[in-house]
């Protein structure tokens, strides 16, 4: 075969070529070597990758991971107290105990799972609150294999962060904090944890969004400055860190949206910070107060009191004898701003307030009467209960379609209720659970399953207690009627 001057000949000398490769490649491995397959040989990679995402992923995810750890929970739990007592028994287990006859009558353990990271080598551990709440026993798994019992040392339900501590026979790798005030919307972050139990996972996203006031995971009445992302959180992932590109922890994944994918929430790590030293120290938060309920301003309200644009938190009702009182804020006072840092939406004020610190007198900006007004408070110890709570609704179950608010004691006697028992049904959601069971606008809740409710915060906290897709029984009155209502928890 001669080439002609002109190479004309080259692409079919070529193909000719590709066609004896393909035929070598097609040999079988195993009759030229006895091996199934071919490696290739270290080498240059085929792209250079080292100035690629992907590459700076990987070395943020090995300088972090092995900080994360596993987190496990058991709770012994009991029978129902109207089984145990001998009450009324509910027709549902009724009919579960006459054909299946299952065992309810002993007491059974309820596992969970979570994820937190280390971030004290002797062996502090930061995760969320509800990881780690109502937990008899909290075993946590390194990723070097070991395994240790820990001991919740300090826990806020109201941020749902709890800090855990073990005794590791060496010093322990640990995550850094970072800044979360310097986030950006659009900035690269990973998310590690354990979802669905798989240790050691990682997922990559972007932050989306900052300072989501406006999410209340599970019902939960929490102060809320959501970091949201994008990069996928799942069951497990609850208490692992949200890092940055510089290896830092900037969050801690708290929370997804369940109606939707690439949506998922964690609490800003100066958030944590601001708390951590009154967790270690003292197990708890005391927390500032200044007597008040508030609600938004919403445009129409502020056209009313003559503001130019919606701002600021509207007074809804002030706390006799609370700090707020004392320095004569009044109802329908707007506050503009606190202690030097302006309101911008009332869900602003709950978290500044909080923080400020028991005993400090602070400066206030009021609107009232058309004109800003300066006024000094001096803060007290919040107290327990609901009276810190928002102004209406006073309690708000997404879970549930519905929300409930205080029942004043002229609407207790108007509609002729005896006790103290009853929340007031402020709001259903159209098509939720609670729509869908029946439940109205205006009818009062009095138990919770077999627990009387008398506030909006028990009312929660017996919702909390019922498991996920558990049943929920309501005992209502309605038009001077009590009826029963069951839903199903989704």
């Amino acid at each position: 075969m001669t080439m002609r001057r002109n190479g004309t000949r080259l692409p079919e000398i070529l193909a000719a070529l590709m066609l004896i490769g393909a035929c070598l490649v097609a040999v079988p491995a195993e009759a030229k070597s006895g091996k199934l397959w071919t490696e290739r040989k270290a080498g240059r990679p085929l792209v250079d990758v080292s100035g690629l995402a992907g590459a700076a992923f990987t070395r943020v995810i090995h300088a972090v991971e092995p900080a994360v750890v596993f987190i496990s929970t058991e709770q012994n739990l009991r029978p129902g107290p109207a089984r145990r007592r001998g009450g009324p028994r509910d027709p549902f287990w009724e009919f579960f105990d006459r054909f299946f006859q299952p065992p309810y009558d002993r007491p059974f353990r309820r596992q969970g799972l979570g994820s937190g990271f280390v971030i004290n080598a002797t062996g502090l551990i930061l995760t969320n609150n509800h990881v780690v709440e109502n937990a008899d026993q909290i075993k946590v798994h390194l990723p070097d294999g070991s395994d240790y019992d820990a001991e919740a040392v300090g826990w806020d339900p109201r941020t749902d962060i709890a800090v855990l501590r073990i005794k590791p026979n060496k010093p322990l790798p640990v995550a850094p904090l970072g800044d979360s005030s310097k986030l950006q919307k659009g900035e690269w972050v990973v998310a590690i944890g354990n979802p669905f139990g798989l240790e050691g996972s990682a997922t990559k996203g972007i932050i989306s969004a900052l300072g989501r006031k406006d999410v209340q995971p599970g019902g939960r009445q929490i102060y809320a400055d959501f970091i949201q992302t994008d990069a996928l959180i799942n069951p497990g992932n609850s208490g692992g860190p949200l890092v940055n590109m510089y290896g830092e922890v900037i969050g801690i994944n708290s929370a997804i949206n369940a109606a939707g994918q690439g949506i998922g929430f964690a609490i800003p790590i100066n958030m944590v910070k601001r708390l951590l030293p009154q967790l270690v120290e003292k197990g708890k938060v005391t927390r500032s107060w200044i007597g008040i309920k508030i609600q938004p301003v919403t445009r129409e309200l502020a056209q009313s009191f003559g503001l130019s644009r919606p701002q600021g938190a509207l007074v809804a009702e002030v706390v006799p004898g609370g700090p707020a009182a004392a320095a004569g804020i009044r109802e329908e006072d707007i506050i503009l701003s606190f202690d030097g840092k302006p309101i911008d939406e009332s869900s602003d004020l709950p978290w500044l307030a909080s923080v400020a610190g028991v005993g400090r007198k602070v400066p206030l900006t009021i609107w009232r009467g058309g004109k800003k007004r300066g006024f000094k408070i001096t803060l007290t110890q919040m107290p327990e209960g609901p009276a810190a709570g928002p102004a209406s609704p006073d309690a708000l179950t997404s879970e549930l379609g519905l929300s409930v608010a205080r029942l004043a004691t002229a609407v207790r006697k108007e509609l002729g209720l005896t006790g103290k028992a009853g929340v007031l049904v402020a709001e259903v959601e159209p098509g939720g659970p609670a729509a869908r069971a029946g439940v109205r606008h205006g009818d009062v809740i009095l138990r919770v399953g077999s627990t009387s409710v008398r506030n909006p915060s028990e009312f929660l906290e017996a919702v909390r207690k019922v498991e996920k897709r558990g049943v929920v029984r309501l005992l209502l009155f309605r038009e001077g009627e009590k009826i029963f209502v069951a839903l199903r928890k989704p």
